[in-house]
Order: C-alpha cells, then sequence, then structure tokens
C-alpha cells in the first residue's frame, strides 16, 4: 500500500507546476506555460500521477499555490484543488506566494527575509520573514522604487523576483499540522485593491472582481 501523497498544484505564473510528496521523497513536474492551464490542468495531473505509480486515492492532501499572480491562472489551480479536495474528501490548503518564496531561502542564511516581486504599473509586492514561513509582517503593495529602497537593507536577506520553486513549498505543504490548515485557506490571496468600483443601476449592483495580478 502506497504511504499518503500531497498534491500540489501552481499556476499563478509562466510555469504550470505540479508536485507529489509521500514517504519523504518529492518529485515535480514543471511546463512552461503563459497560458491554457484550463485546457491541460487535469491531463498533466493524471499523467503526472501515473508517472508515479499512484491515483487521486491515495492523495490525502492537495494544496496550491494561492497569488497574487495571474488571476485567470489562479483561478484555475484554486478552483481545481477545491474540486478535487471536495470530490475525493481530503484535506486542502492554500500557500501565499511571498510565503512560498520565502520557504527557498538557503539554510544558510541566518538573517530575516525580504521578498519583493513585481507588481508591475512600477509597484511590487513585499513582505518580511524572520526566517522561511515565519511572517514578520502583512504582505503590502507599495511603489517598486521605495521596496527597493526600504527592503534592501544590510540587515536583511533579499530576494527580489525570484522564480518559485513549487518543491519547498510542496515539503512544507506535506508537513503542515492538520490542525493549522484553517490559517492556509485554498482562496485567491489578493494584495492589490480592485481596480473595478462597485455600480449601481435601479436595484442591481455589480461589484466589480479583484485583480490578482
Amino acid at each position: 500500500m502506497n504511504a499518503p501523497a500531497t498534491l500540489v498544484i501552481d499556476t499563478s505564473g509562466p510555469h504550470l507546476q505540479l508536485a507529489l510528496v509521500r514517504g519523504g521523497e518529492v518529485t515535480t513536474l514543471v511546463e512552461p506555460l503563459a497560458t491554457g492551464h484550463a485546457e491541460i490542468l487535469f491531463v498533466r495531473l493524471a499523467s503526472f500521477l501515473k508517472r508515479n505509480n499512484l491515483t487521486y486515492d491515495d492523495v490525502s492532501r492537495i494544496a496550491v499555490t494561492t497569488g497574487p499572480g495571474s488571476f485567470t491562472g489562479l483561478r484555475i489551480g484554486i478552483s481545481a484543488a477545491r474540486g478535487l479536495a471536495l470530490a475525493l474528501d481530503i484535506e486542502s490548503a492554500g500557500i501565499p506566494n511571498l510565503f512560498a518564496l520565502s520557504l527557498m531561502a538557503p539554510a544558510t542564511n541566518k538573517k530575516p527575509i525580504s521578498v519583493v516581486l513585481d507588481a508591475r504599473r512600477s509597484e511590487a509586492y513585499a513582505q518580511r520573514f524572520s526566517s522561511p514561513g515565519q511572517p514578520l509582517d502583512n504582505a503590502v503593495i507599495l511603489p517598486l522604487a521605495l521596496a527597493e529602497k526600504d527592503y534592501r537593507t544590510p540587515d536583511m536577506y533579499l530576494m527580489i523576483n525570484p522564480r518559485l520553486d513549487i518543491a519547498p513549498v510542496a515539503e512544507f505543504a506535506h508537513r503542515l499540522n492538520a490542525g493549522n490548515l484553517g490559517h492556509f485557506p485554498p482562496v485567491p490571496t489578493y494584495i492589490r485593491a480592485a481596480d473595478a468600483k462597485p455600480q449601481t443601476n435601479k436595484w442591481i449592483a455589480l461589484q466589480g472582481k479583484a485583480s490578482a495580478k
């Protein structure tokens, strides 16, 4: 009988990334894919599980990155993870991207960590961590020049625009205590405020969708 496995999905950026953790081993799939996640995600999931001699019945937990990132990609990945968790009646978790990026800091680093991620429009997402996965403050969005100034300090280990490595994210999701899953819901992580404003026409109010970018 196979050991319980954790399946992780990342569709937040220009790559489709999948990971499996079981028995202390991590297996990953990384495929360049700027668009079209919806068309191939479940095909890749099926082949990825088959390649690892697993079926969905062997998966006991599913996790997904929650952004910030591509709005369409995040929506697809989060919907897939939540749907599978519901259908399989298994645990689920969502890992915010800045948190996930902090997990990539080298083990030799002894400094607190600053993660700065390009948010476009001359802005940046930023967050500080005392150590990998240990936030010192909340994620914020601020002018790019200000982020590079305030977060690039000698006493901090700076991570600026790193490409997400799904392996440490998968390891974290796998060892996450079940009692702490509630702190990591599989819902989009919005940092930038909504671009659209609510519009009212007679009795119908249309709420603008928040951008995950």
